[in-house]
């Protein structure tokens, strides 16, 4: 057992003592108050220009806390979120990155009410933040690519429902060659396609443009005529919000990798093997972040998947 992990037994173990005599009361918890700190918070983040789904995870961490830790809010210590944590880890047994997600949104939360004057003391300055191990993620290989158009060519058969096929091979097309969020992708619409570029409605409402190969420029022109609803104004109709839903393009992915006998083909994974593509032909990582809608470098590093041969062949070419 290495040191965090008995540090954090040690808290959870030694939670109702001290050397000195502790009261052990539970703080009166304030529900008005509390209510109050989060509404601040979550109009702070909607005003910022988050996203609903992000609103929603914020607001359902800090929820699922606040029922763990029954104090309020001004009242709650260091201490009282290093044992939050570790009873997470050690009894609920979540992963590292996601206590270090639980992590970043108290982050955020405290941080804003102190800044905002909300709270007098700050108790996440004193919570160390967790190291998370990078494990590199692979991107599609060059067969694994075509193994995949050739069964998006069939149409993925969903249930007793057989797909489009036309519709199948342009998600995959614009997935590997825009590099989209699933996100991005379903909220197209028709007007905001022009020949090879098409404008997206990135993260926090950042829009930016993304370009289109000509072998999803193809997929286009042929899945155009074979829309379901020719009235809709988003480039894949649906009944979510007028367009189809995250979820359809997720199953659609992972149907076809299970009939090409590709492993995890979800929509991340196109993302990634856009931009691992883009660079191992040259394209400068600023240009590949700026094709993601990423506002740091440090992120779009984290999608690459290159090679030892990779950099091998990037050192004969740049290096003296």
């Amino acid at each position: 057992m290495d040191a965090r992990s008995i540090q954090e037994w040690l808290y959870i173990k030694l939670n109702d003592y001290e050397i000195s005599s502790r009261c052990t009361d539970v703080a009166l918890v304030k529900e008005d108050r509390n209510k109050f700190l989060l509404g601040k918070f979550m109009i702070a983040k909607t005003v910022k220009g988050c996203t609903e789904r992000t609103l929603e995870f914020y607001k359902g961490t800090l929820d699922f806390v606040f029922e763990r830790i029954p104090k309020t809010i001004d009242d709650i210590t260091a201490d009282d979120i290093r044992l939050y944590i570790a009873i997470r880890r050690k009894r609920d047994g979540i992963t590292d990155v996601t206590a270090d997600n639980e992590l970043r949104v108290l982050r955020s939360f405290f941080n804003y009410l102190h800044t905002e004057e909300l709270i007098i003391r700050n108790p996440i300055t004193k919570v160390d933040c967790i190291k998370t191990e990078r494990c590199r993620k692979e991107a599609l290989t060059e067969e694994e690519i075509e193994k995949l158009r050739f069964e998006a060519a069939k149409g993925v058969k969903i249930g007793k429902k057989s797909g489009i096929a036309e519709r199948d091979v342009l998600v995959i097309e614009l997935l590997l060659s825009t590099g989209a969020r699933v996100s991005e992708l379903v909220k197209i619409k028709l007007n905001e396609i022009r020949d090879k570029r098409i404008l997206v409605h990135g993260k926090g409402k950042k829009d930016r443009y993304v370009y289109m190969s000509a072998k999803a420029q193809f997929a286009l022109e042929r899945y155009l005529p074979k829309r379901k609803n020719m009235e809709s104004p988003y480039l894949f109709p649906g009944n979510e919000e007028g367009h189809i839903g995250r979820t359809m393009i997720e199953t659609t992915t992972r149907e076809l990798a299970r009939a090409a006998g590709v492993e995890r083909a979800n929509p991340h994974k196109f993302r990634r093997t856009c931009a691992t593509m883009a660079l191992r032909r040259g394209m400068p990582i600023e240009q590949v972040s700026k094709m993601l809608g990423h506002e740091e470098i440090s992120t779009t590093q984290i999608y690459l998947d290159l090679s030892e041969e990779d950099l091998a062949y990037a050192h004969s070419k740049y290096v003296v």
